[in-house]
């Protein structure tokens, strides 16, 4: 941050993106000096505290000098869907025969089929529908259903090793398979759920948790559904009739009131070795998920909560692969675990486009025994939004496709169309990223396109930087910051706000900041302070106010009246996280030393008389 002092208050901020390993600097400034903030959403901040513990770092080393088969190219059979093939009758065109068997061929499959193309393994899927979503992209495709035995057991016979895009599968036949060497993963324990197995068990549970009780299926509940709330003791009958009854394995949940839902996807590898990927807020509507945000809006303390409970949860279960655990914030800052699903998952949808290694690329390493990737995000900021389906038939497509177009429109956005047959009400048929260099930068044309407003790139960008002045005196100086910075097109606002004589103004700018993008006093970002020359004391003054402050609120300076640098220092930090601003920096930098030079050449060569009186 710069920031410009008269022993005054100006502050001169910005909106930055900058990686500092795992620091996230943001602005801090004092009310008495004017300063530059940048806002620094490092891209890499979570990859510290989310990296495997020291013994899982030594077991990713020995992976690379005895690294696990990889899996065939994916490539599309000319053959009938309709059975499936052995190991030994699939042709070798890649680097092994290991062959990767997905028990559903839904969105998850789909998307994990087109992380294996990237990556030569061979996928088959197992799937009821002829037309599933996977079915175009898998190497083969085998209809059939994934809850009956005898076609489970079929299918795993070309496989090398065994995952699920749902965990609604017969785990008894897992168990069974495992048992006669098939490689599954996750393991079949892990999908086993505890149960509730009569009405006095519901009522224990009841005098246990209290009421409201959360009564759940154990298989098929999932997105509202296969789920029952019983407010008191005697509504569990009714709760229990609705979801079919004991047979259909029950289990309770404590009733769970929270002030955001956050998620975080842990990948498991099969040396044991963990990653967690940053945490994500997630946003419901009808009990199924609407929006994801990346990062989460929350404390960096409640990340780190987040992060372990999450590691812990996944720690305690088998199997290779990418786990997503549901957590609650409540109001007094405790998380509360949800739900884990052994499986990608929609609260990860937005790793695609916004980290290194997306979460199927990321579970296809995991069960073939590949060392994980990097689960870090390497963009400040993405959002995901669900297209479900918001009418029946050709009206439910035609709207979706219009939401489809407006969003074609938006710099940093991707569509994903899972390509489904049938439009059902509030059925997931795709999503949409959108990525950028803050939230703000994210929700901003997000809102547009659910608005159908026409969205304006241009006059939607986020300034970098803020120049924020006590008074409309400093601005003589200070236009030599905005000068540079016009120069080097990097986006900023200019303000007069005073901690003096409008506080209000001054505490709404800082607190509203970071929402908009923008870093502001009261934020953990750096500051560089611009001392002014006032009438008195020559700008030492504002030096001063800027050296001395406090221990803990730290403050860059410059010279006297040299907003030039700041300016140029505000570049060079945002040059950290931009290619282009480093080479426009060193072309600067080339540009000033032609200068100097000419002018050494004009005055030798003219004389001082001369060069002065031209």
């Amino acid at each position: 941050m710069l920031h410009r002092s008269s022993f005054r208050d100006s502050l001169f901020a910005s909106d930055f993106v900058l990686n500092f390993n795992n620091f996230r600097p943001r602005c801090f400034s004092s009310s008495t000096t004017t300063a530059i903030a940048f806002h620094m959403e490092q891209q890499q901040q979570e990859q510290k505290l989310f990296a495997s513990s020291s013994s899982s770092l030594l077991a990713l080393k020995q992976n690379h000098q005895n690294p696990r088969p990889v899996c065939l190219p994916c490539r599309a059979l000319p053959d009938s869907h309709e059975t499936s093939l052995r190991k030994d009758e699939i042709p070798v065109h890649g680097l092994f025969e290991t062959i990767v068997g997905v028990l559903g061929g839904g969105q998850l499959g789909r998307m994990l089929c087109q992380a294996a193309s990237q990556m030569a393994i061979k996928v088959v899927v197992l799937d009821p529908q002829e037309n599933c979503p996977a079915s175009a992209l898998a190497y083969h495709h085998m209809v059939g259903s994934f809850d009956d035995s005898a076609t489970v057991e079929e299918f795993a016979k070309s496989c090398g090793v065994l995952t699920v895009e749902t965990e609604h599968v017969d785990v008894a036949t897992l168990e069974k398979l495992e048992q006669q060497g098939v490689d599954c993963e996750p393991k079949a324990s892990t999908i086993r759920i505890i149960q509730i197995d009569g009405l006095e068990g519901a009522k224990r549970a009841g005098q246990l948790f209290g009421y409201p009780l959360m009564i759940k299926t154990k298989r098929l509940a999932y997105d509202g559904r296969g789920n029952a709330v019983a407010k008191s003791e005697d509504e569990l009958s009714t709760a229990v009739a609705a979801l079919g009854g004991f047979e259909r394995g029950l289990y309770v949940e404590k009733w769970a009131p929270f002030v955001k839902e956050l998620a975080v996807i842990v990948a498991r590898g099969r040396d044991g070795s963990l990653l967690c990927y940053p945490v994500v807020e997630t946003i419901h509507r009808e009990n199924i998920c609407h929006i994801v945000k990346a990062p989460a809006n929350v404390s960096w303390k409640t990340r780190k909560l987040a992060t372990e409970v999450a590691y812990k949860a996944v720690s305690s279960l088998e199997g290779a692969g990418v786990f997503a655990v549901e957590l609650f914030l409540a109001e007094d800052g405790q998380i509360l675990l949800n739900e884990v699903a052994p499986r990608p998952h929609n609260s990860g949808h937005h790793t695609i486009e916004s980290c290194y290694t997306s979460q199927f690329e990321q579970h296809l390493r995991a069960v073939v025994g590949l060392p994980l990737g990097n689960p870090s995000m390497k963009t400040p900021a993405a959002i995901m939004y669900n297209l479900l389906g918001e009418d029946e038939g050709d009206r439910g497509f035609l709207l979706a496709h219009q939401l489809i177009g407006r969003a074609l429109g938006i710099p940093g956005a991707t569509v994903h169309w899972y390509d489904k047959s049938e439009m059902r009400k509030q059925r997931k048929m795709g999503h949409i990223t959108i990525v950028g260099p803050s939230m703000s930068d994210v929700e901003k044309p997000l809102d547009s396109m659910l608005s159908a407003e026409r969205f304006d790139s241009q006059s939607a960008v986020t300034p970098r930087v803020g120049i924020i002045m006590g008074s409309d005196s400093d601005l003589p100086v200070m236009k030599e910051a905005a000068k540079i910075l016009s120069m080097f097109d990097v986006p900023h606002e200019v303000r007069i706000v005073s901690a003096h004589r409008t506080p209000e103004l001054m505490f709404s700018y800082a607190s509203s900041a970071q929402d908009r993008g923008m870093v502001a006093a009261l934020t953990p970002l750096p500051v560089i302070g611009v001392p002014v020359r006032a009438s008195t004391l020559d700008g030492i003054d504002s030096l001063l106010s800027i050296v001395q402050m406090p221990r803990g609120v730290p403050v860059a300076t410059v010279a006297v009246n040299n907003a030039t640098n700041a300016g140029l220092l505000a570049v060079r930090m945002l040059g950290v996280g931009d290619s282009d601003l480093v080479a426009r920096m060193s072309q600067y930098q080339e540009d000033t030393r032609s200068d100097v030079l000419l002018k050494a050449d004009k005055l030798e060569k003219d004389g001082w008389e001369s060069y002065l009186n031209p």
